[in-house]
């Protein structure tokens, strides 16, 4: 059984599997219409409990369509509906009950401990579908993303990631140690990523690239990713916050100081960090990289039950 938590822990080799994978799965859905099933319906039978404790709509959709796609089903629950929501059952006895009803877990949550008290209690596989570290079914589908589009392993990119330092850029640093591709980071001084995920891409003999200048941090960028500066939940002065990311707002003058060919992503929603002719322009790709989600994550879900051939 293989659980789907930070992208830290899981093996380089088996990430690649992972998107090797959703790519010919891709292919041969060409002529397929979204709710046909995959030849050989690889996981008939089987039952994915999603639970959120966040707002979701892009996660909730793709593992809606991931599942079904493979031949399953999914049942999805809100914390609060539940007898955990109101504290008056366990997580223990909750996993207990989760896995005797279910084949897999996916968990999008506000608590980080949580994810892991859920995995070592249940006996199904568990996926974090978003948590406050980490975001990892986003950004190894965003790998996948920037593979299809620049036609290229990423360990031969430049990516540029500028914005807070968030859950996704977590993930994002985690993929440039696994994927060994070079990544810059542009932001304030003040959001700069921590000490414990700085310590630990240095642990694994790799390097991140640092600027307080936005214009530094895309320079000779294949790729400038970036994600909402306000998240849904967060607990700062917001006015303050964004004048403090005023000179990181991604326009296409800044774009203009990346490589020619540079690509925009953004794992959405957006907020004022990009602007319209930007988001909307030529360079962006950002429904696609919407839509591949539900690729990536069939291929997640089929590590997870063993199942990825």
């Amino acid at each position: 059984m293989k659980h789907f938590i930070n992208l830290k822990d899981i093996p380089a080799k088996d990430l690649r599997k992972i998107v090797a994978d959703a790519k010919k799965r891709k292919n041969l859905r060409k002529k397929l219409s979204t709710l046909e099933v995959d030849k050989g319906a690889p996981l008939k039978g089987k039952l994915l409990i999603q639970m959120f404790e966040k707002s979701s709509l892009r996660t909730r959709l793709s593992f809606y369509l991931a599942i079904k796609q493979l031949g399953g089903g999914t049942l999805t629950l809100r914390s609060n509906e539940l007898h955990l929501g109101q504290g008056g059952e366990s997580i223990a006895d909750t996993a207990k009950i989760l896995s005797t009803y279910g084949d897999g877990f996916m968990l999008r949550t506000d608590n980080d401990k949580k994810v892991e008290n859920f995995r070592d209690h249940l006996s199904i596989p568990v996926i974090n579908g978003l948590s406050p570290s980490s975001h990892p079914t986003q950004v190894l589908s965003d790998v996948f993303t920037v593979e299809e589009i620049k036609k290229k392993p990423i360990s031969n990119l430049n990516i540029s990631w500028i914005g807070d330092s968030n859950n996704v850029l977590n993930s994002l640093i985690a993929a440039s140690v696994k994927f060994s591709f070079k990544l810059s980071i542009g932001c304030p001084k003040k959001f700069e990523p921590g000490k414990k995920v700085r310590d630990w891409v240095r642990k694994n003999n790799k390097k991140i690239f640092i600027y307080n200048d936005a214009k530094k941090a895309v320079s000779d960028a294949d790729v400038v990713f970036s994600d909402k500066v306000i998240s849904l939940n967060d607990k700062v002065n917001k006015k303050k916050k964004i004048e403090q990311f005023k000179k990181f707002k991604i326009d296409k003058k800044l774009m203009n100081h990346a490589k020619k060919n540079c690509i925009f992503l953004h794992c959405l929603p957006r907020g004022s960090e990009v602007s319209e002719e930007v988001f909307l322009g030529k360079k962006s790709h950002v429904w696609l990289q919407a839509l591949n989600r539900v690729h990536v994550q069939k291929s997640i879900l089929l590590y997870c039950f063993g199942k990825l051939r």
